[in-house]
């Protein structure tokens, strides 16, 4: 089995699911049992500065940080946090994804993200997305997706409303080549 771990999942123009519309998705996890990922581009419509207000009244949260856009990670609990960081140890839970990139879903860093004791880059999701075995890819095979080895400028450093059509632009095509309509040749 080949797995799409470390890799951004582009929503094709045809996508039919209205959540995952336009999305970038970072797979955190892939195996035989299914997937897990991030959806990178879509706010909430709450900055980091309230997230934190609502789980800690007492965390300092700096003025370059408080309008940090908190987003959408999924349909899945979305109740629950996911930081997708750069790697720092030290948290209560987190998983190295690779030699470069965590996630950390513990209250602790929730309350450093607006300081000096955050990791030096990270996005703020609420929820996830999650694949049964053999769902993603078949979702694949059906042109629902189209997959490109992920990278950190492309994870943290391309504002969020150029994510998707930066991740299309990394296969050497421009998005507006992409037809609404899949198929096979």
């Amino acid at each position: 089995m080949q797995s799409f771990e470390n890799h951004f999942l582009i929503a094709m123009p045809s996508m039919e699911d209205p959540y995952f519309a336009r999305t970038l998705t970072y797979i955190c996890e892939h195996n035989d049992q299914g997937a897990m990922g991030l959806v990178i581009n879509q706010p909430v419509g709450m900055s980091l500065k309230e997230l934190v207000n609502q789980a800690d009244k007492d965390a300092i949260v700096l003025d370059d940080k408080a309008d940090d856009i908190v987003l959408a990670g999924g349909p899945v609990s979305q109740d629950r946090g996911f930081i997708l960081h750069t790697s720092q140890p030290g948290w209560s839970s987190s998983l190295e994804l690779t030699s470069e990139i965590m996630v950390t879903t513990s209250k602790d860093i929730l309350s450093a993200l607006g300081n000096e004791q955050a990791p030096e880059k990270a996005l703020i999701t609420l929820g996830y997305a999650g694949w049964t075995a053999g769902q993603l890819e078949e979702e694949i095979q059906h042109n629902s997706w189209l997959l490109v080895e992920a990278d950190l400028e492309l994870l943290f450093d391309v504002p969020i409303h150029k994510k998707w059509e930066t991740a299309v632009q990394k296969l050497g095509i421009n998005s507006w080549q992409l037809g609404p309509d899949a198929g096979h040749a």
